[in-house]
């Protein structure tokens, strides 16, 4: 009979040469037949949980006088980024913003979640254009991959068009689903807000502090009174608004060239200025960005002109959460 002392040797020898299980084997013993192995697998997805388990198995089913296998996996909590985009009301293309924001920060090499908590209304299966239903693995709702990003909406669960008619507490429910998805590696959560100052914001604020909120706003004062307003609830519940964006600022006609302000010029810079908070950039209205978003292609997975400005976007929101991080 092999002696046991060389059985372990021999089981932390074979699983070291198995790609993608080096350094993650924290114990590896045989006694009496059963090989038991402990795994750390901080940052791993469940499916990569569950593809490192296989390997593991493959590995003692060889081991001669080897008749059982026990896995168990250990994982530190990952420390992640939650970014909150949102807007004092609607139709200000919040959900645009956040979307393109999130796949400009993957393309940089960024490991990017994107949370729909928009409840009552979302919409980013649409401009991410993916509706997959996701998984749920040992409790937890797996990420759907799209366009480099992560992404979990209430969209992918209810079939669409159905009305989303719920009290306070089942949208906290709803979110703390989302926000206890199943992330893996992500470093950074992009969450889209519903419009306004409801319970969403303060269960997500509450539960979930975000490291830094972004306002969306288009020029016009009426959008400007309401985006007050958000900046005023995050500064009350401790939050650093870390960066305002303008969009929908100026039209540039497709026939003669000429460029008008149906919204108007500069407001959202001005009061950026007015009320200390970091002006992030601002996005033109665009037919091509309307198009993309429709047909669930954010202009920021692509190249050109429209990309640009997402990522520069992208990179002045980076600059504000290093800054910000710093000042705590």
């Amino acid at each position: 009979m092999p002696i046991p002392h060389a059985m372990s040797e021999e089981l932390e020898s074979r699983l070291a040469a198995v790609e993608g299980l080096a350094g993650r084997v924290a114990m590896a013993r045989v006694k009496d037949g059963v090989a038991t192995v402990m795994l750390d697998a901080t940052g791993l997805s469940a499916e990569q949980r569950a593809g490192l388990e296989r390997q593991v198995r493959a590995v003692t089913i060889a081991l001669p006088g080897v008749g059982e296998t026990r896995v168990a996996m250990t994982a530190e909590k990952i420390q992640r980024t939650i970014v909150a985009i949102g807007s004092g009301k609607g139709g200000v293309g919040k959900s645009t913003v956040s979307a393109n924001i999130a796949v400009a920060l993957a393309r940089m090499g960024r490991k990017v979640g994107l949370i729909d908590a928009d409840i009552y209304g979302p919409s980013q299966t649409r401009i991410m254009g993916n509706a997959n239903r996701p998984e749920l693995i040992d409790q937890q709702i797996v990420p759907v991959p799209t366009h480099g990003v992560r992404m979990l909406s209430l969209g992918q669960l209810i079939e669409p068009g159905t009305a989303v008619a719920w009290r306070g507490p089942m949208t906290a429910s709803a979110l703390t689903s989302l926000m206890e998805g199943d992330w893996g590696d992500c470093e950074l959560l992009i969450v889209d807000l519903p419009p306004g100052t409801g319970d969403v914001q303060m269960t997500l604020i509450q539960k979930w502090k975000p490291a830094g909120a972004v306002i969306v706003s288009t020029p016009q004062d009426l959008s400007l009174m309401d985006a007050t307003r958000a900046i005023d609830m995050f500064r009350k519940m401790d939050v650093k608004v870390i960066g305002l964006v303008e969009n929908m600022a100026g039209y540039a006609c497709p026939h003669c060239g000429e460029t008008s302000d149906p919204f108007g010029s500069g407001g959202a810079e001005a009061a950026a200025g007015v009320m200390g908070i970091p002006f992030l950039g601002r996005i033109p209205l665009r037919m091509a960005i309307r198009k993309a978003s429709d047909a669930g292609r954010p202009p920021a997975a692509g190249e050109g002109e429209e990309a640009d400005i997402f990522r520069a976007l992208a990179v002045a929101l980076l600059e504000q959460l290093k800054e910000a991080a710093h000042a705590a």
